[in-house]
């Protein structure tokens, strides 16, 4: 069986999963994961089988590179500025500082781990610890939007868990695109060679102008087919240019979503077009990454992993508890509910292939097999995770008659949900928001 004919199957495999089975998997056993794959590709690439051997790898990294732009253009569509400007200063606060708040936890200690358990230089160590800190900081949206699904009004917990979704990602992606300006190697040329801040500026420069040119020519078409060619232009521009100056692909193309969303007159079909084709892409980026993975061959080069492991969830779990506790959130949100954003998924992944593309490679497969087991640990449970935070948070109101039997009825799944009164589903979600927050 050739390469390609696997790699067809693999794709027809995903949009299987993606049309067929995720959604009736998340609703009946709240699972969602597409993490298998990763485990396929490693079966399949030149560690196990051999059917993807590194000639085939190299072929197909143009794919790799539209994947890494499409997870970042799927993040920055997240930040639409009229919704955000209804958040309250308060949601921001807790969410800015979790993120942040972990994303210096852990590229503190692991910085440290690099520096003193291996004997290396600060500024050698720096490259690996903040690399593993962007990456415990990017969350998985699926769980929280699985959960979304499944009731008819968020209430204050699962906003939050958007909100704090979202910017843990932009956080993730942005110290990620930093870092890679720091590593990128000096370009030998008549003229001056750009600084570090210079290199950030470019890598902003390349998403504005792929942005601008979707918005151009087609920021006001409405033919799908269109749409998916243009939008994918969009994309193929910004994270080819970006990937070939050795920048950050996530950053440009997080920089062409928030465009789009901000700036094209269909912004609803743009959206449409950007997700639908989202998770399938998501399990060929896996399948991929599976092939390139390497585990690193010393057992003692596995420490910093299982140190990633354990020291993630505790620095998620506890920055969660601090920046409610000093923004009196407590109350609203429980001291849990850091849990709920423990799960990853395409950007842990899609952050680490982009890692080992620019570091050494002992450091690039540490990151990179950090990232993997990550995935595979926390990705099945997302949705449980999401689950075990907001309904202990809904059960006071349960014990009230009329809010009780209305949340017994919101909590099942939405296809089993009967209209209230006979009428259609109500849209005012605010009165349940308020309620669960008291």
């Amino acid at each position: 069986m050739t390469a390609t004919l696997v790699l067809v199957l693999v794709i027809a495999l995903a949009y299987l999963a993606t049309h067929v089975l995720y959604d009736w998997v998340a609703k009946r056993y709240k699972i969602v994961s597409g993490a298998e794959y990763l485990v396929l590709g490693y079966l399949l690439g030149p560690q196990v089988s051999g059917i993807f051997d590194q000639q085939v790898l190299q072929g197909f990294a143009p794919l790799t590179t539209l994947t890494l732009g499409w997870v970042g253009v799927l993040v920055g569509m997240q930040f639409h500025l009229p919704q955000l400007i209804k958040v309250p200063g308060q949601s921001w606060r807790i969410a800015f500082g979790e993120s942040l708040l972990t994303l210096a936890l852990v590229a503190g200690v692991m910085t440290w781990l690099f520096s003193a358990f291996y004997a290396l230089p600060t500024r050698v160590a720096l490259g690996p610890g903040i690399a593993l800190g962007a990456i415990a900081a990017s969350v998985t949206p699926a769980g929280v939007q699985a959960m979304a699904s499944l009731m008819r009004s968020k209430g204050a917990v699962l906003h939050q868990l958007e909100l704090a979704t979202n910017v843990n990602n932009l956080v993730a992606i942005s110290a990620f695109g930093l870092l890679l300006c720091f590593l990128r190697p000096p370009v030998f040329a008549t003229f001056r060679t750009p600084t570090v801040t210079e290199w950030a500026v470019i890598a902003v420069g390349i998403g504005i102008v792929g942005g601008a040119l979707f918005h151009l020519f087609l920021g006001n078409e409405k033919n799908p087919d269109r749409l998916v060619i243009s939008v994918a232009g969009a994309v193929i521009l910004a994270s080819g240019t970006a990937a070939y100056l050795r920048l950050s692909p996530i950053l440009s193309a997080m920089i062409v979503g928030f465009i789009l969303v901000n700036t094209s007159g269909n912004r609803e079909r743009v959206e449409n077009v950007v997700k639908h084709a989202e998770r399938p892409l998501y399990f060929v980026l896996l399948v991929f990454a599976g092939a390139m993975w390497q585990p690193p061959r010393q057992p003692v080069w596995f420490i910093p992993v299982l140190v990633f492991l354990g020291w993630r969830a505790m620095a998620k779990i506890g920055a969660a508890r601090l920046v409610t506790r000093w923004n009196g959130a407590m109350p609203m949100l429980g001291p849990h509910w850091g849990r709920a954003l423990m799960g990853q998924g395409a950007l842990a992944i899609a952050l680490s292939l982009d890692y080992v593309e620019h570091a050494e490679p002992r450091f690039g497969y540490i990151v990179f097999s950090a990232a993997a087991l990550s995935v595979l640990l926390t990705e099945f449970a997302a949705l449980r995770l999401v689950s075990s935070v907001t309904e202990p948070l809904l059960e006071p109101l349960k014990r009230i008659p009329i809010a009780g039997r209305y949340l017994r009825e919101e909590l099942r799944p939405s296809a089993e949900l009967p209209p209230p009164d006979g009428s259609s589903a109500t849209t005012d979600e605010q009165p349940v928001v308020r309620g669960s927050s008291d």
